[in-house]
C-alpha cells in the first residue's frame, strides 16, 4: 500500500505525469504482485470487474454532462447565465459571491456535479473574463457544490453516509454542522481576501464580453427554463441521469426553435464533439469551446483504471487488512476520529472512488465505535468530512477528474483553493480534540 502511495504522488506530483498512465503502473506492478503471490488471474478479473461496478452510473452521467454542456451552450444557456452573472452579481466580490450561490443551489438540487457542470460552467466564464485565476474561481466553485452536496437531504452521498453508519438522515445532518459551519464561514473569509476583485477595472471587459455574447448567442429569459426544470427534478427527486436527460431534451428543443428546424445531424456532431466557439474574441472562445461526449473520454478511461486498481485492492483483501491491523491501535476517541479519517482519505487515494471512501471504513469501524459508546452519528460524519469532500482533490478520483475536464483546470491546480475540503476534516479533529460534537450513545439514551 505504501509502494502504491508513494508510486503515484512521485509519477503525477513530481513527474507530472498524466494520472491515467500513474494509474495504469500502478495497476500493472500491483496485478504483478498480486499474481506474485499465488492470487489467479481469474481472481484479479474479478476485482477489476467488482470495481469497476460502482462507477459505471458516474460513468453514464460524465457521459451526458458532456452533451449537456455542448447543448446549453449551443441553445444560449451558459452564455445567457453569464450575461446575468455579470449583471447581478457585484464584481468588487464576485469569488465569495459564487461560493454562497453554488452552496445554496446545491443544497437545493442536492448534486455537486450537477451544479458544477451548470450554473458552475457560466460562473467559470464570468471570473476568467474578469481576469481572475482560474484555480481561485474553480476552488470556490467546488467548494461551494460540494458544502451543498454535504448539506442537501437529497445528496447521494449524505444519504449514503446515513445509511451505512445506520443513522437517521436528519440527525445525521445535524451533527455534520460541528465540522460544516465553521469550514464555510472560514473558506468564505479567504475567498473574501483572495477574491476581492477591481470593479472600475473590470467593467471595460465586461461591456465587451456581454455584447459579444448578446450578438453571438440567444440571451433571453427564457433561457433559464433549463435552470427551472433542474430544481423541479431536484424537488421531485429524480435520479440525476434522468435529470440530466431531460435537461438535454429541453434545450434540444430550444436550440432547434432557435433556428427553426430540426436539424438531428447538427445536434448529434454538436453532442459527440462539443461546441465549437468562432466569436472572434479569444478568451471567448477558449471559455466556450467545451463539451461533448469524446471531451469525456480521457476522464472515463481515467475512471475506470482507477476504480479496477481499486476492485483489485479490494478482492485481494489489502485494504481490509490495513483497515483490521490498524484499528486497535487506536482507541482514544481523538485517535479513533483521527484514524477514520486517515481510512477515508487513503480509500479516496487508494481506490478514487468517494462512496467507497464512505462503506469500507464505515463497515470496518462500525463495531470500534459501539464499543466505545460513541454515537453511530460521530462515525457518519467523521466518514463525510474525511471522505465524501475529498474526493475533489484526487487527481484519478472520480470526482477530481470530473473537475478537472469540466473546468480545463488540473485538480493539483484548484486544489490549495477548494478550502471547504481541505477544511472540513481539521475541524472534524478539532471537534475531536475539543469533545465539541462528539456525543456518547448513553448520553443520547438520557437525552431520548
Amino acid at each position: 500500500m505504501l509502494v502504491i502511495f508513494a508510486t503515484l504522488a512521485y509519477f503525477v506530483i513530481f513527474v507530472q505525469m498524466s494520472a491515467l498512465i500513474a494509474v495504469l503502473i500502478v495497476l500493472m506492478v500491483l496485478t504483478g504482485y498480486v499474481y506474485w503471490k499465488d492470487r489467479s488471474f481469474d481472481a484479479i478479473h474479478k476485482g477489476m470487474v467488482e470495481g469497476i461496478r460502482p462507477g459505471i452510473i458516474p460513468i453514464v452521467i460524465f457521459i451526458l454532462v458532456g452533451a449537456l454542456i455542448a447543448v446549453w451552450i449551443q441553445a444560449g444557456i451558459i452564455p445567457t447565465l453569464m450575461v446575468y452573472g455579470f449583471q447581478t452579481l457585484r464584481i468588487e466580490w464576485f469569488v465569495p459571491s459564487i461560493f454562497i450561490v453554488c452552496a445554496v443551489i446545491g443544497s437545493a438540487v442536492g448534486s455537486a456535479f450537477t451544479v458544477m457542470s451548470t450554473i458552475g460552467i457560466a460562473l467559470f466564464g464570468v471570473g476568467v473574463t474578469l481576469g481572475l485565476s482560474p484555480a481561485l474561481v474553480v476552488g470556490a466553485i467546488v467548494s461551494g457544490a460540494v458544502f451543498g452536496d454535504k448539506m442537501s437531504p437529497l445528496s447521494e452521498s449524505t444519504n449514503l453516509a446515513a445509511a451505512v453508519v445506520e443513522v437517521d438522515l436528519f440527525l445525521h445532518i445535524k451533527h455534520l454542522l460541528w465540522s460544516t459551519v465553521p469550514a464555510f464561514f472560514i473558506s468564505l473569509i479567504l475567498f473574501l481576501f483572495l477574491g476581492h476583485t477591481n470593479a472600475s477595472a473590470s467593467l471595460t471587459t465586461i461591456d465587451q464580453t456581454v455584447q459579444l455574447l448578446k450578438e453571438n448567442f440567444f440571451i433571453s429569459p427564457w433561457s433559464l427554463l433549463p435552470i427551472l426544470v433542474m430544481f423541479l427534478c431536484a424537488w421531485k427527486k429524480i435520479p440525476a441521469i434522468a435529470t440530466i436527460l431531460l435537461n438535454i431534451v429541453v434545450g434540444s428543443a430550444m436550440y432547434f426553435i432557435q433556428v427553426k428546424a430540426v436539424l438531428f445531424k447538427q445536434l448529434a456532431t454538436l453532442m459527440n464533439e462539443g461546441y465549437q466557439s468562432h466569436t472572434g474574441n479569444v478568451e471567448v472562445d477558449t471559455l466556450l469551446t467545451r463539451g461533448g461526449i469524446e471531451s469525456m473520454l480521457p476522464t472515463i478511461a481515467l475512471i475506470i483504471l482507477a476504480l479496477s486498481l481499486g476492485g483489485v485492492l479490494i478482492e485481494t483483501n489489502l485494504i481490509a487488512t490495513v483497515l483490521n491491523r490498524l484499528s486497535p491501535l487506536f482507541q482514544k476517541t481523538v485517535s479513533l476520529i483521527f484514524f477514520t479519517l486517515i481510512a477515508s482519505i487513503g480509500v479516496n487515494i487508494f481506490i478514487g472512488e468517494q462512496f467507497l471512501s464512505v462503506i469500507l471504513p464505515g463497515n470496518a469501524l462500525k463495531e470500534v465505535y459501539a464499543k466505545k459508546k460513541l454515537a453511530p452519528v460521530v462515525l457518519s460524519r467523521t466518514l463525510e468530512d474525511g471522505g465524501t469532500v475529498i474526493n475533489y482533490l484526487v487527481p484519478w478520483g472520480i470526482a477530481g477528474s470530473f473537475v478537472a475536464t469540466t473546468f480545463g483546470v488540473p485538480v493539483l491546480t484548484y486544489a490549495p483553493f477548494a478550502f471547504f475540503s481541505l477544511l472540513s476534516p481539521l475541524f472534524s479533529m478539532v471537534s475531536a480534540m475539543t469533545g465539541i460534537g462528539v456525543s456518547y450513545q448513553e448520553r443520547e439514551c438520557i437525552n431520548e
